[in-house]
């Protein structure tokens, strides 16, 4: 996986993650990467500076090449990456939506509309929208925000 700092035509900032640069192309150009302020599917990569681990170099560190390195400790194959960290927030964000809104499927951009101009009860919704749809809610004043927690397995 990849990870983009990613610019609206609006100028919001946000994350984008990719299997690989192809397929941000791929992503951007089909318009299946909108920002998730604006709803805008205007796209460019933002500048962003690399990101390098660094550590303290002790004094067995210094050592000549073809020197052995004794007593390191190996990576620890289970710890979670960046990609874990991010799979469980989002697991954790769909729970408590789940939990404490009502999913309106594939009504959801006229269901937030109807709540939005007092047709019907406030409450927190759920569902479907496409980011057309998303735009225009959000240029009619309707907060909302794509979550991409994907298809549940049966839905």
């Amino acid at each position: 996986m990849i990870r983009y700092v990613l610019a609206c035509g609006r100028g919001h900032t946000f994350e984008g993650w990719f299997r690989d640069g192809a397929g941000f192309v791929e992503q951007v150009e089909s318009g299946q990467v909108g920002c998730p302020i604006c709803g805008s599917v205007d796209i460019r990569k933002a500048p962003m500076a690399p990101s390098v681990a660094v550590r303290e170099v002790s004094g067995e560190d210094r050592r000549k090449p073809g020197e052995a390195k004794s007593g390191s400790p190996e990576p620890k194959p289970d710890s979670p990456t960046d990609v874990d960290r991010v799979s469980a927030a989002i697991k954790a964000l769909r729970e408590h939506v789940e939990a404490n809104a009502t999913d309106v499927g594939r009504d959801f951009p006229d269901e937030a509309r109807r709540i939005h101009y007092g047709e019907t009860e406030p409450r927190s919704i759920y569902g479907h929208a496409n980011l057309t749809e998303t735009r225009a809610l959000r240029e009619e004043g309707i907060p909302c925000l794509p979550v991409p927690w994907g298809e549940r397995r049966g839905h």
